[in-house]
């Protein structure tokens, strides 16, 4: 490593994780690095404290803690170009985690400190929302970054509720969906919510976008995967009254409102995923986190 300064990031609800934080730090300065910890929340952001009173960036951020604990860490770090290395400490399936038993190998800190891996560029997202004056002129209401998906859901008190959204892709209108929202995934994410609306599993090697319906009124409602470079423009339908919220990862992002239009497109930033095994198999990890056929039974070999 070229910097002495290593940073610990746990997730903050959960005991394990922090013990693990201190015991992680007490191995890691026994190595002559600097470490400085910090907690991560859905709720609360401490990061912002650690930029503020370290002069340099870490060579790595370590994460502690489940998917969801990286996905908030990234949004931070990535403008940053900091690699992330992540242990499933606290959290569930882990798509993005190494297991934390890795921790407990001997050698594991001489591999990090000889920098004995590689690096995963993962795409993001990012999303700008906008307001329109009445004379026509649009501004910049609030941008946003994403590792995982954006998706746009009603936001209102009412049973049931369902919203109505215009969609466009490069200037070209696409489709009107009605129902209860849509999900805008990067390949990283397609795993997650995208999945679960009937949207296709994609390699994050690739770059791409995918649009998915939640729960579409019609049956013509299908997933559509685009290029990366595209620019998909989202509005409220304004005929109906109604609330339609930003989410970003799981994680609140703003309201839009009926003059408002949403821009999504491929983020100039990437996570940098740190990666301590290369021949660690995508299609290996899949089939564990998601129960298939071929996880059931090791010894099948083709």
């Amino acid at each position: 490593m070229t910097s002495n300064l290593i940073w610990i990031l746990y997730r903050s609800d959960s005991d394990s994780a922090y013990k693990e934080t201190l015991n992680c730090k007490k191995i890691i300065e026994g190595y002559g690095k600097k470490v400085l910890i910090s907690k991560i929340s859905i709720e609360t952001n401490n990061l912002n404290d650690l930029f503020s009173i370290s002069d340099i960036s870490p060579e790595i951020a370590i994460v502690l803690g489940g998917d969801g604990t990286v996905l908030k860490a990234a949004r931070y770090l990535s403008p940053k170009n900091i690699p992330i290395l992540s242990f499933n400490v606290g959290g569930n399936l882990g798509f993005l985690t190494h297991d934390r038993h890795i921790l407990k190998q001997e050698n594991f800190w001489e591999t990090i400190s000889n920098n004995r891996f590689i690096i995963q560029k993962r795409m993001m997202l990012e999303a700008t929302v906008f307001s329109k004056k009445d004379n026509n002129l649009s501004n910049v209401k609030r941008s946003f970054f994403a590792l995982n998906d954006f998706y746009l859901r009603s936001c209102t008190d009412e049973i049931a509720p369902t919203c109505s959204l215009e969609l466009a892709i490069d200037g070209e209108a696409v489709d009107k969906y009605k129902g209860d929202g849509l999900i805008f995934s990067t390949p990283t994410g397609s795993t997650a919510y995208s999945m679960a609306a009937g949207g296709p599993i994609i390699h994050p090697s690739m770059d791409a976008i995918i649009v998915s319906a939640i729960c579409p009124m019609s049956l013509a409602s299908r997933p559509i995967v685009v290029p990366p470079k595209s620019q998909l423009v989202i509005k409220p339908i304004r005929e109906k009254k109604q609330k339609i919220k930003l989410w970003l990862d799981g994680s609140s992002g703003c309201l839009i409102e009926a003059n408002d239009t949403c821009l999504i497109k491929k983020s100039n930033h990437s996570t940098s995923i740190i990666i301590l095994d290369e021949n660690l198999s995508y299609y290996k990890t899949i089939t564990q986190k998601l129960h298939w056929a071929s996880s059931l039974n090791e010894s099948n070999k083709y």
